[in-house]
């Protein structure tokens, strides 16, 4: 592993090294810690929806599954380290080679004992003994290193399965929430040309205002209220797919917290040394080197003998008893040492070798996409948060802008000093504004959500 951290330090996060710890004060927050509003009973909150949907996401479950499996294998190779013992009991019969109607005195009586299979001890041969064994080898040793090392990975791949399924959750209540806005929008838009409507209609009746005046409102109020009804079926289409990461049945009725204003974005180098430390990506690619390491070194100690040892303990007499019938004493112990030592396998080893050999290198080659792929995305984010934050403030004054231009074009129409057209573009001007406001604010959500599951604060 000596030189796999080489490579991330004189690599591509050697800037990265330089900066210090971040404390956990000035880590990336969750917008819910700063700005979420007062949560009623029976309202989703963004981490109550990741909650529900890790017990919900059957991919995510599978990776959980997965690493309960990697620990297990972990347990099971540290266990293979020490040694077995069994309690062995056999009873074995062999034909004899005389059959007792030939022994007609006690000195043929004994040859009654010699079995007929040459191989076996008696006719009648009971054993009794505990057993323990043994295996020593540098194989057994990195086998427990491997079975930590693919623990590590999966806990690495279930991490990346787990902000996987934040981004996805994220995604969609966000989604969810600037759907229900701009239905909002829309509500308002229709109540405004509803109003005008009304409008040109008392204008039209007191002579102060033409028959034209009054279909075009009437044209924009149609207009309107298809609008609203789209963002009504786009809101419930968001808040349906939402929910069935959420809820055994997806017409579960819920209502979402929304934030009563932005997150603020940390700085570039706060997120720089929270993202050398906690990214997932990272964490599985240094993982992976490891282990593929490990399968070389366990590859390359076949070449190596493996010491076996075995110690007997017990019974293996004619007769179950610790003493035989004139008087031996049949309890007693047996030991053995085996080393094995290889030889000649036509190049088996040796091209297991090389196998494992290029998976390390392949490994190798991942993990350094892997640290300029973050860089990347670490650059691509920032940049997409930064700008989108400096838009919401131009963009409210915008909305603003639009809404007081409307007031102020209708009380100049109310007063005969402009036409229609221009009452119905400043309408259209105010639904385009607050519609790019609410983009706007999903878009920054969105990017600052990405930094957080980036860095792993999220």
């Amino acid at each position: 592993m000596r030189y796999v951290h080489s490579i991330i330090l004189s690599g591509c996060f050697a800037m990265l090294a330089a900066v210090p710890c971040v404390s956990q004060q000035t880590q990336v927050s969750a917008p819910q810690a700063s700005t979420q509003t007062h949560v009623e009973s029976g309202s989703i909150t963004l981490e109550d929806a990741i909650a529900r949907a890790k017990s919900n996401e059957p991919t995510f479950a599978a990776a959980v599954a997965a690493d309960k499996v990697a620990m297990l294998n972990q347990s099971l190779s540290r266990s293979a380290l020490l040694p077995n013992v069994v309690y062995h009991n056999q009873y074995l019969y062999t034909q004899a080679a005389h059959g007792p109607s030939q022994s007609a005195n006690a000195s043929t009586a004994a040859t009654t004992s010699v079995p007929r299979f040459i191989g076996n001890n008696s006719v009648h041969e009971y054993t009794s003994q505990g057993v323990v064994t043994e295996t020593i080898g540098v194989q057994q040793v990195t086998a427990v290193a491997q079975a930590s090392a693919a623990a590590s990975v999966a806990s690495a791949e279930l991490e990346i399965a787990k902000r996987g399924l934040v981004v996805t959750v994220v995604g969609l209540y966000y989604g969810a929430l600037a759907a229900d806005h701009k239905m909002a929008v829309a509500q308002r838009a229709l109540d405004e040309a509803n109003s005008f409507t009304e409008l040109t209609q008392y204008r039209e009746a007191a002579r102060e205002a033409a028959h034209a005046d009054v279909v075009k409102a009437q044209l924009q109020q149609q207009q309107r209220a298809r609008e609203l009804a789209d963002a009504k079926l786009q809101s419930d289409k968001a808040r349906l797919d939402l929910a069935v990461l959420l809820f055994p049945d997806p017409h579960t009725p819920y209502k979402l917290v929304d934030f009563a204003s932005p997150a603020p974005l940390a700085t570039r180098e706060e997120l720089e040394a929270v993202a050398a430390q906690n990214n997932a990506e990272l964490k599985s690619a240094l993982a992976s080197m490891h282990a593929a390491s490990l399968d070389v070194t366990a590859a390359r100690a076949a070449y190596l003998p493996d010491l076996g040892l075995s110690f007997n303990y017990g019974i293996d007499a004619p007769e179950f008893a610790v003493h035989g019938p004139d008087g031996t004493r049949n309890l007693g112990y047996s030991a053995t040492a085996t080393v094995d030592i290889p030889v000649w396998d036509w190049f088996a080893m040796h091209d297991r070798i090389k196998q494992k050999t290029s998976m390390r290198e392949s490994a190798k080659v991942t993990l350094t996409a892997t640290q300029r792929r973050l860089i990347a995305q670490l650059d691509e984010f920032y940049a997409e948060a930064s700008v989108s934050r400096d838009q919401l403030q131009s963009l409210d004054q915008s909305a603003a802008t639009a809404r007081e231009s409307l007031r102020l074009v209708r009380l100049r129409y109310s007063a005969g000093e402009c036409t229609v057209l221009e009452v119905v573009d400043a309408q259209n001007s105010l639904v385009a504004a607050e519609s790019a406001r609410e983009d706007g604010i999903l878009r920054y959500q969105t990017a600052l959500a990405n930094l957080q599951i980036l860095t792993g604060t999220m």
